[in-house]
């Protein structure tokens, strides 16, 4: 009996990784040199933010895991530490996860973070940047960056980043592209 229980809580962890590993390699991440996906989401304070609002200025759209968590919050604390480097280089910094609004507005609070943080609890933006992902049973948005021109131009992406320095590698590649 428990050879036979383990053997089918086996075979339905190999199948649930199945699944989740096609649906991941289902989704494409867009390249440079594609022009970048445009999109409405609603951020921390419920307005609604089109990246098309930011025409002229360069992009710096990162999507990530959760609000509140330990990797997220060393993203967004150094995101928010540049962000007058960034703002110097004509950039802004605009996040994406699957989180509500009001999440985001209380990690704002909680972390002082000034920059617009975008909801995107359907998946729709998430998924068309190729960054939905999966923890354990919960929906997450991969840790992923796209920097995007002035023109709308998508000119370098990285995906599964560092937390930890992945805002000095971003400020480094605006630097190199601005030459």
């Amino acid at each position: 009996m428990r050879k036979t229980v383990f053997f089918a809580v086996a075979a339905i962890l190999v199948l649930a990784v199945a699944f989740v590993t096609v649906h991941a390699a289902d989704q494409t991440v867009p390249a440079a040199g594609q022009v970048a996906p445009t999109f409405t989401l609603p951020s921390q304070d419920g307005s609604e933010i089109s990246l098309d609002s930011f025409k002229g200025k360069w992009v710096v759209l990162y999507f990530y895991p959760k609000d509140m968590t330990q990797g997220c919050t060393i993203e967004a604390h150094n995101f928010q530490r540049d962000l007058t480097k960034f703002e110097a280089d004509n950039a802004v910094i605009v996040g994406v996860s699957v989180d509500t609004p009001d999440s985001h507005k209380q990690f704002c609070t909680k972390e002082g973070l000034t920059f617009r943080l975008l909801a995107d609890p359907k998946h729709k933006v998430v998924d068309e940047y190729g960054s939905l992902g999966h923890f354990g049973p919960m929906t997450i948005a991969n840790r992923n960056t796209f920097l995007i021109d002035p023109q709308g131009k998508i000119v370098k992406v990285w995906t599964k980043v560092d937390p930890s320095h992945h805002s000095e590698e971003v400020l480094a590649a605006l630097d190199e592209m601005k030459k």
